[in-house]
């Protein structure tokens, strides 16, 4: 294949993020989202939120961290973020299907996109803090606006919640600190249960 037909090739591949469909519903309820657009609007917040990062980052390095960090789900799928079972096998899964759909582009691109989640999972530098922050922030908020969402279907509690969210201060105290009123407030108007 020609450096641009590999490239397209992957490209045609990220296609399939339009397919996995995530626990989380939109804000307005009316379905669940997908992994596609989980990852764009990561994209968005990185360079809209990036003034709240507990160090200076590069938002455009956070922005290419997100879109790229869920681009395993092809082949792994969507591993729901309270299923303990599923989290057994994850790492394998995901870092097989990064070496496989990272490896449909040329070599140089392939090392470089791959060098992204790499980082993203390393959760070492600034920016992949930050953007961790960023990902665990968001299905909260979609859950807080949809009166409990995922939260109640699945039967999850206070507790949960704030194991999951204790990540987000190594990227953004602010964002934790937001996200903590928000769960307390969950509770408060029983979208939530304490336990």
């Amino acid at each position: 294949m020609s450096r641009l037909e590999q490239q397209l090739a992957f490209i045609c591949e990220l296609d399939k993020l339009k397919e996995i469909i995530r626990q989380t519903q939109i804000l307005s309820g009316s379905r669940r989202e997908n992994t596609a657009e989980h990852s764009w609007q990561l994209g968005m917040m990185a360079f809209v939120l990036s003034e709240h990062a507990n160090e200076p980052v590069d938002a455009a390095h956070v922005a290419k961290l997100v879109l790229a960090h869920d681009i395993v789900e092809i082949d792994a799928g969507d591993t729901f973020a309270y299923d303990e079972t599923g989290y057994e096998d994850k790492d394998a899964r995901e870092q097989a299907a990064a070496d496989r759909i990272f490896g449909l582009l040329p070599a140089d691109q392939a090392a470089e996109l791959r060098s992204w989640w790499d980082e993203f999972e390393a959760r070492e530098t600034a920016e992949a803090k930050f953007a961790h922050a960023i990902d665990r922030v968001m299905p909260l908020l979609h859950n807080f606006y949809n009166q409990g969402g995922s939260w109640q279907r699945h039967g999850i509690v206070l507790a949960q919640t704030l194991k999951r969210s204790a990540e987000i201060q190594d990227g953004s105290q602010t964002l934790y600190d937001y996200t903590i009123n928000k769960l307390h407030e969950a509770v408060e108007l029983g979208y939530l249960d304490k336990e």
